[in-house]
């Protein structure tokens, strides 16, 4: 990770020289038994540790408004410091007003380091909620999908009879969705190019749905999403929002810019998983799907619980969440 940063290191470092350099050069040598060895400690102890403190910042971030404040405001702190340390061996003359805006350095590092630690504070409560909507899946790894690192189709039927189970009467929203034309990507774009484009658009909802929210890939190219505490017009109008947000992603692939889009079906989760997945299913495969796709969950239920004719969840539409459910996982 350093290797980002050598401009900022290697800047850091030729300052420090140039200080020496100035004051060696100006300024006049005091007599060693002139020297205050406490302010000498704790003024190089500050410089030495600010630049330490700097060598960890650069070496656990990536560039960025963050980085950059926070590099700042230490290297201000260091050189600061280290101005205040020469001072303790050269007599620089009064007249010298250098001398003081560099020893100024330290308060102006440390407003540097203050907004960055508040953009870090942002930042850290935006991964903390993207962590926090993941966390319903955590208690179960064995449910996670190999490439997009989402709940399965099998944890995503444990929960619904979970909600039923736990809250019988309380409204729950379940929507699918789809990416269109995903086997065009694949084969215009490759394998692998289709699995980043599973990739950006599971990162792309999961940073759009609400705290309580549970995403799962259903299938190969289909996502789904438990809602609960949510009415079907509410659930319909979140998964249009879902739907524009992706339509708006800039994906790039290798070969250029790689198309994205979505359809949705939604539907209260009100009756046996296979049978709603099954009904939404058969509703997002329609053009119809694309503006309204509400489903009757009634009609759902009355179609079998064998209606789910694309269960996946490898790569494309490959089964892989085909298997009998399983007991529902513990909240």
């Amino acid at each position: 990770m350093l290797r980002l940063h050598r401009l900022t290191l290697f800047s850091a470092g030729l300052a420090l020289v140039v200080w020496y350099l100035l004051y060696a050069n100006i300024g006049t040598a005091k007599p060693f038994y002139h020297w205050k060895w406490m302010d000498i400690v704790s003024e190089g102890g500050t410089a030495l540790m600010a630049g330490v403190w700097l060598l960890f910042t650069l070496s656990s971030r990536p560039g960025g408004r963050v980085t950059n404040l926070l590099a700042g405001g230490l290297a201000a702190i260091m050189l600061g410091s280290w101005a205040d340390c020469l001072d303790e061996f050269f007599h620089i003359g009064k007249e010298q007003i250098w001398d003081n805006w560099l020893e100024a350095l330290v308060p102006c590092g440390m407003l540097l380091l203050t907004g960055g630690m508040y953009y870090w504070r942002q930042e850290q409560i935006r991964l903390n909620d993207h962590l926090r909507k993941r966390e319903r899946l955590f208690r179960d790894h064995r449910a996670f999908d190999r490439i997009t690192q989402l709940a399965n189709a099998d944890y995503l039927r444990d929960q619904i009879r979970l909600e039923q189970s736990a809250r019988p009467g309380v409204d729950c929203a379940l929507v699918l969705l789809d990416i269109d034309r995903f086997h065009l990507i694949n084969r215009e774009f490759g394998q692998q190019e289709g699995d980043r484009v599973l990739q950006a658009v599971g990162h792309m909802l999961l940073l759009n749905l609400r705290g309580d929210d549970l995403l799962c890939r259903y299938a190969g190219d289909r996502f789904a999403i438990l809602m609960p505490d949510t009415a079907l017009a509410d659930a319909e109008a979140l998964a249009s929002h879902l739907c524009a947000m992706v339509g708006q992603m800039r994906h790039h692939g290798k070969a250029g810019r790689v198309p994205v889009s979505l359809r949705h079906a939604c539907s209260m989760a009100d009756a046996e998983p296979d049978a709603l997945l099954g009904a939404l299913s058969r509703a997002v495969e329609t053009p119809a799907a694309r503006t309204a796709g509400m489903v009757d969950s009634g009609a759902a239920a009355s179609s079998g619980a064998g209606a789910d004719a694309y269960r996946a969840g490898g790569h494309g539409g490959a089964p892989a969440g085909g298997h009998p459910p399983r007991a529902a996982a513990p909240a």
